[in-house]
């Protein structure tokens, strides 16, 4: 990974021709992989990006891209766009002047880019399709979507072997996808770019594509990993590859370092064979020590060590040996993740997570069951981020797998649809959602005025007496971080009307007795509990009694939504309610019983 390195990345989301439709994918594919490439750390390429380009400006950047090099040159071009398929069988690429009916003037054919690779002097050069195909035929033609594109066949292996250390092509999918009758588009569909190259930056990124753990990603742990990542998420879509590298082809570095223990000393393997008893259990005491140093490969030296003496000894010594094994074991704080509700297409929430012990336990590797959450190493733990583009609720695990064992994270969360997502059986509108969209889709009558309601029968009509609801917030996840503050702020107010009852009532107490030790008459005292104290007193006793009804108000928020609110937020507001609950009754009952006693007096009096 010393040579130089170069990536190119075609990314065409935008069409002029009405039946290809544009995709949402690309864009975000190619700066997603274009930072993980781009990072020194981990890719290390020198990266450049072609996106939404006419045809001729596409053929000319490749041309430049793959003339020049040197024989030491990494080259990897990926594209992420439209595919077509003539009649001949010839495969081009989509730019956004492209047309079906001439692909040969306005798409970039596969034959083209496969000669620019073969003429180049680098070294190495991969190709990665990230592509929806489609296939461009005559009007009645029977060819339809079904069937393979056959994309890998229109690389010939003998036209790019011409030197070097070697060349790959990867393909995303080879189904054919949709067609062309003409210019029309004959098969209805939304074809997009799949999860290939996101599959792609996250084996890169995270380091899980290295599979043997020696620091580095190779194409082919690469290949196998996004390959099972894609099939796992569809099983219609079957990544392929075709290559002829000499040697490995490493893409990456990775933080993924199998660790190595180090030998012990002589001395701690002399003692480990003594025959006395005393002396062994003193060498698994001195070992337990030493599987606290700071190094990790000189703590999984003495790891290893007490494996097999727990596995082989006595039973005092094993048992002794498993115990200082049981101390050093991966543990994470918390075992358990609660996310609270998030709005659809929000900020991606994150929670860190601490990995206690010493630092044997906390080398390992996170490894995620669920496409949605990523787990990144940070500091003295992990950093576990949720993917908010669908809605519905998320589960899942986090493996962690070290020298010391495993352990598992469970992570629970729910993604709730943005407030203003528009309902499934309305047409998309035009490129930003608005109630009444100034160009209308395909498929309603041309005569829509905005204003009176339609009187022809167009398909919406269903839906209404539904419209958008108006204001719509400003943000998707504005109400979520209100309502979670609800029952916090109640049981707030709650304690500050315990705290204010209880300082009036005892002012009244206070004034009451400095007038009895004063001196003053009977008539005197009766006069100023008759005016002042059963007033502080009546005061004293109505914010006892609201406290407790705003606890009660606090209580009822917590029980019935219990969605709202963290593990840590709804334990500070359960705290805050018991307290105001053992402040307010007591003062209540002691106001009640002093006014009843102000009134008895000025009654004798």
């Amino acid at each position: 990974m010393d040579d130089s390195r170069y990536a190119l990345i075609i990314a065409n989301d935008d069409y002029q021709e009405g039946g290809l439709q544009k995709l949402t994918s690309p864009a975000a594919d190619a700066e997603a992989l274009a930072e993980v490439l781009g990072n020194p750390r981990i890719g290390g390429f020198q990266v450049n990006i072609v996106r939404n380009e006419p045809s001729y400006v596409v053929r000319s950047r490749i041309e430049d891209f793959f003339a020049e090099r040197r024989t030491g040159d990494t080259l990897l071009l990926h594209f992420s766009c439209h595919g077509l398929k003539s009649e001949s069988g010839e495969l081009f690429f989509a730019a956004p002047d492209t047309r079906p009916k001439r692909l040969k003037a306005t798409g970039i054919a596969s034959g083209f880019v496969q000669d620019c690779m073969a003429d180049t002097r680098a070294g190495t050069t991969v190709l990665f399709l990230d592509c929806c195909y489609g296939g461009a035929f005559s009007p009645g033609t029977v060819a339809r979507a079904a069937g393979d594109v056959h994309a890998l066949e229109n690389f010939a292996g003998e036209k790019l072997g011409r030197g070097g250390r070697g060349w790959a092509v990867v393909t995303a999918s080879d189904s054919m996808e949709y067609a062309f009758e003409g210019a029309r588009l004959a098969d209805e569909g939304n074809p997009k770019p799949s999860i290939f190259t996101s599959a792609l930056v996250s084996g890169l990124a995270t380091g899980e594509a290295d599979r043997n753990e020696d620091g580095r990603v190779s194409l082919n742990e690469l290949y196998d990993y996004v390959h099972n990542r894609v099939v796992q998420e569809n099983r219609n879509q079957n990544p392929r590859c075709k290559s002829d590298l000499q040697g490995d082809l490493y893409l990456a570095r990775s933080d993924r370092r199998r660790l190595v223990p180090q030998p012990l000393p002589e001395r701690f393997r002399a003692a480990l064979a003594s025959e006395e008893v005393l002396i062994r259990l003193g060498a698994v005491t001195e070992l337990r020590s030493r599987m606290q140093h700071t190094d990790p490969a000189i703590a999984a030296g003495a790891h290893a060590a007490l494996t097999e003496v727990a596995r082989n000894d006595i039973q005092t010594v094993a048992e002794e040996a498993a115990h200082a094994l049981d101390a050093v074991r991966i543990t994470p704080d918390p075992a358990t993740l609660r996310f609270d509700p998030v709005y659809q297409h929000a900020v991606p929430p994150l929670r860190h997570v601490r990995l206690l012990g010493p630092p044997l336990a906390r080398n390992c590797t996170p490894r995620t069951d669920s496409d949605r959450l990523h787990a990144t190493p940070s500091g003295d733990g992990l950093d576990v981020t949720l993917d908010t583009a669908d809605p519905g609720p998320v589960t899942g695990d986090i493996l962690l797998k070290g020298y010391a064992g495993e352990a598992v994270i469970h992570v629970e969360a729910e993604v709730r649809p943005a407030a203003d997502t528009v309902p499934a059986d309305v047409p998309p509108p035009a490129p930003e959602p608005r109630p009444e969209p100034p160009h209308s889709p395909p498929g309603p009558p041309p005569h829509r005025p905005p204003e009176p309601p339609r009187n022809t029968p167009p398909p919406q009509p269903p839906r209404q007496p539904q419209p958008p609801p108006r204001p719509r917030p400003v943000s998707p996840h504005q109400p979520t971080g209100l309502k979670a503050y609800r029952a916090p702020a109640i049981a707030v107010a709650a304690l500050a009307a315990a705290i204010a009852s209880l300082a009036i009532g005892i002012k009244a107490a206070v004034e009451a007795a400095r007038l009895a030790q004063a001196g003053e008459t009977w008539v005197n005292l009766q006069d100023h509990l008759a005016r002042e104290s059963t007033r502080d007193l009546v005061v004293c006793l109505v914010l006892a009694v609201v406290s407790l009804i705003l606890l009660g108000a606090s209580r009822y928020d917590l029980r019935t939504s219990p969605g709202l609110y963290g593990r840590q937020r709804a334990a500070a507001t359960s705290l805050l309610n018991w307290s105001a609950k053992v402040l307010a009754l007591p003062v209540c009952v002691l106001a009640v019983l002093a006014v009843i006693a102000v009134m008895i007096a000025a009654r004798v009096g």
